[in-house]
């Protein structure tokens, strides 16, 4: 059952004039943000039908979330800026689900749709940017894997929080500049990240690769919350987090970076500013002593009495 939300929670619109610069800049970039970039291919991606449901409040008879993106996996490089053209697109099936600087799951679900730790973990950050995704919420779910669950509408968590697989951490909304400027016509969803060593991964597999996901390339939500996983944190290497910040162009941002004085907040806030800002670094290195392989740990990021499953929506 999804919960009541206001416009302001919905879109992300408070405070209104760092919301209204953040949305210039998304348009018009600044000196180490390019400006997004978008033509009559972005048009593609409008599913007008699901959107229009969803934002009704509807939901499948078979409790399937429908994916209205998944990950490009010939995505554009960082450093080129946010493309939401079509045109170099690939997704793990090899079909055109996606766009070109896609870099995770977008799972078309209600406003207000509970949102829930896809692993156990520890919630490391939680900001709002209207350019980039509106509220997010990231999570370290140890040896290298982190997630962020992005255009929520409230956080349930605060940072430092320790959850539980299948724990609620958000409600669901359409935070971020694309929901406010495309309503009705761009599907409410979960924008759903991974990274794995600080890149942006895929947790569909393809042919000869490990899923992400516990159940495969059909994932499922877990329980949730009914037993006691172990939850081992990353082990962040602090004089690599350090470099990074020292390596960083903008002298605001770097002084902010460097004046979180918990290691594992401090790398996550590194870990989010250099692949959502990538230009503003000199460098991006992996940010722990050591590196992992993909490994089937998660779970979708939703409760199992309201979901059960997925569907591709093209």
């Amino acid at each position: 059952m999804s919960q009541r939300l206001g416009l302001r929670e919905i879109f992300g619109l408070s405070p209104f004039p760092l919301r209204a610069r953040e949305g210039w800049m998304a348009l018009r970039g600044d000196g180490s943000v390019p400006p997004s970039r978008f033509d009559a291919t972005s048009l593609r991606i409008f599913k007008p039908a699901l959107s229009l449901r969803t934002w009704l409040g509807g939901r499948r008879s078979d409790r399937r979330i429908p994916i209205s993106n998944l990950f490009n996996r010939t995505a554009t490089p960082l450093e080129e800026g946010w493309s939401v053209r079509k045109t170099q697109v690939r997704d793990f099936r090899g079909g055109t689900l996606t766009y070109d600087s896609h870099n995770g799951t977008d799972f078309a679900v209600p406003v207000g749709t509970v949102v829930v730790a896809p692993a156990p973990g520890k919630v490391l950050r939680i900001s709002s940017e209207f350019n980039r995704g509106g509220l997010k919420v990231f999570l370290d779910h140890g040896r290298g894997l982190c997630t962020t669950s992005n255009h929520l509408a409230r956080a349930l968590v605060r940072v430092g929080d320790v959850v539980r697989r299948g724990e609620p951490i958000a409600l669901s909304g359409y935070s971020g500049i694309d929901g406010l400027l495309l309503f009705p016509w761009s599907v409410p969803h979960v924008h759903f990240n991974v990274w794995l060593d600080g890149e942006y991964v895929d947790p569909f597999a393809l042919a000869g690769e490990t899923p992400i996901w516990r159940d495969g390339n059909d994932p499922r939500p877990s329980a949730g919350g009914s037993s006691v996983e172990p939850f081992e944190p990353t082990v962040w290497d602090a004089g690599i987090v350090d470099r990074v910040i020292a390596s960083c162009l903008d002298p605001a941002v770097r002084a902010e970076l460097g004046g979180e004085p918990e290691l594992d907040r401090r790398a996550m806030n590194v870990l989010f500013q250099s692949n959502y800002y990538p230009m503003r670094f000199g460098i991006r290195p992996w940010l722990s002593m050591e590196t992992h392989p993909r490994e089937a740990r998660l779970s979708l990021p939703f409760r199992s009495e309201e979901l059960e499953g997925i569907v591709f929506e093209g």
